[in-house]
């Protein structure tokens, strides 16, 4: 008899068990209202364009603070998706914390929006990190209204009107998110 043979009832019962296994991370997912990187990725929206006005979300805020478009009218907005498991993020996420310490409270408004399995992944990291730039969980309701483009580190400048000064995908160095200030001053 072969060392890996085993009866067919058997065998369905395991390979039943193993899908119900398998399948169980994204329906409980699901119910918790978390997508996937995944599903997220597949879900997810183009880049926008340079020029495109783009409507923000109001979402609760990690530490219970809130996130209003009203807060950045007349500002410039960085959108930052991240995730702690993005090892580009971890590259860019000290910078976007500096740019954050810099100009905060001159003209700068900040949403970091974090596409971790949970939030309190999020939040355990943030807080690891020294992170304090506004961050909020992006669920599969928030991922309905407000998408995240394709890749990790997605980064998008906002300008005064609601347009898009600039969009990038991909892990921007210490001088390209300096160069976000320009917007600013």
């Amino acid at each position: 008899m072969h060392p890996f043979h085993c009866e067919p009832t058997r065998r369905q019962a395991l390979l039943t068990g193993l899908g119900f296994a398998l399948g169980a991370p994204a329906v409980w997912a699901q119910s918790a209202g978390a997508l996937s990187p995944a599903q997220m990725e597949r879900q997810a929206a183009e880049l926008p364009l340079t020029g495109a006005h783009l409507k923000l979300p109001e979402l609760g805020l990690f530490g219970g603070g809130q996130f209003r478009p009203a807060q950045a009218q007349g500002q410039i907005t960085v959108v930052y998706w991240w995730a702690s498991t993005c090892p580009f993020c971890a590259q860019q996420s000290p910078e976007i914390q500096k740019l954050w310490q810099t100009w905060q409270g001159k003209g700068l408004q900040m949403l970091a929006l974090s596409v971790d399995r949970s939030p309190d992944e999020a939040i355990a990291y943030l807080a690891k990190k020294g992170y304090t730039f506004p961050s909020a969980w992006v669920s599969a309701e928030v991922h309905q209204r407000f998408p995240k483009p394709r890749g990790l580190p997605v980064t998008l400048v906002i300008g005064r009107d609601g347009k898009v000064l600039q969009a990038e995908r991909g892990q921007m160095f210490a001088e390209d998110v300096a160069q976000i200030a320009q917007w600013i001053k």
